[in-house]
């Protein structure tokens, strides 16, 4: 897959996809800097945009195209639907969030409503076991039928248990950390209830707290040099080839502001010794931090180049007070 990927890559950066070439201008990415998270974070949501909005037609269309005119239509038409599926995302998973909260956390989170967009049930699931550590399902109720997506961890075979439950669901299938269903709508106490039961028996002797996989502990002065470089000789990243993830502790927090849209991720200024960085913590905007209290931070060494940035950053994991266990 690691072989592919960076084939695919030097591909791509020929420029010979009109579609793909209109749809990075589109988020202000350079082709010849185009390198997989780009795929992950820019290119892929806006052709799944597409059939989670309306139909998936205009994103095959756009990654087959030889008009420029078509490319340029295509790819604002996927930029706009991308931001119309974030913002309906963001709302159902506030809403969702609170569903599960008052429920209390129990071993499997279930959020249902009505007025959840089904293109956007998986990624709100995906969402809550990000942020809570548990399996989790979310379903959009209709009046005869109704439909639902699941996403879970380690540890829990989310089809599995969608197998157990098979005599309630219309239909299922997925695999061990997502499933999807349908099902009668006059079944979903019964399949809320059972999925529970077998969500806690399973789960009763599994830690349900997130890991971290450190690969070293490291001094901010050690960062700098030609580290950056040998780490990407292991590049391209992605699933079974995760990005080397560092541990600094005793970092002082010099200053720190919320960004993003929704004030949904922190970027900060950090200190250890007389070595300053520049961190960014994806998702973390609602943590709070004490700039006296010094931190163990988890990161991976990235490259900046948004807005025509060019340097290098901490993209911050995790992080938690010195003497704290991380």
């Amino acid at each position: 897959n690691r072989f592919l990927v960076a084939a695919g890559l030097k591909q791509l950066r020929k420029g010979q996809r009109p579609g793909i070439v209109e749809l990075l201008k589109q988020a202000g990415v350079s082709l010849d800097k185009l390198e997989a998270e780009h795929i992950s974070w820019i290119i892929a949501p806006r052709l799944n945009a597409a059939g989670r909005m309306e139909h998936a037609a205009p994103g095959y269309r756009l990654l087959v195209t030889r008009s420029l005119d078509e490319a340029r239509e295509l790819s604002q038409w996927l930029n706009d639907k991308n931001a119309e599926r974030q913002k309906l995302t963001a709302d159902a998973l506030s809403h969702a969030r609170e569903q599960v909260i008052s429920k209390g956390l129990s071993p499997l989170l279930i959020a249902s409503n009505a007025g959840y967009p089904g293109g956007i049930l998986g990624l709100v699931a995906g969402r809550l076991v990000d942020e809570f550590y548990h399996p989790a399902v979310v379903i959009s109720i209709g009046e005869e039928v109704s439909h639902g997506s699941s996403r879970s961890m380690p540890g829990f075979n989310i089809n599995e248990a969608m197998c157990q439950c098979a005599e309630l669901l219309s239909h299922f299938g997925g695999h061990a950390q997502a499933a999807g269903f349908t099902l009668l709508t006059s079944n979903l106490a019964a399949l809320e209830e059972k999925l529970t039961l077998i969500a806690e028996r399973e789960l009763q002797d599994v830690d349900l707290r997130p890991q971290l996989d450190i690969d070293a502990q490291v001094k901010f002065h050690e960062l700098g040099g030609s580290t950056y470089k040998i780490i990407q000789r292991m590049a391209p990243f992605g699933q079974g080839n995760p990005q080397p993830a560092f541990l600094s502790r005793g970092i002082m927090v010099m200053d720190y502001r919320q960004m993003g849209a929704h004030g949904q991720h922190l970027k900060l200024r950090l200190k250890q010794n007389n070595v300053l960085w520049e961190g960014v913590a994806f998702g973390f905007g609602e943590r709070s931090i004490e700039e006296k209290i010094p931190l163990d931070i988890v990161y991976n060494l990235e490259h900046d180049d948004w807005n025509g940035n060019n340097r290098l950053r901490l993209n911050i994991k995790d992080f938690a007070p010195t003497g704290i266990n991380i």
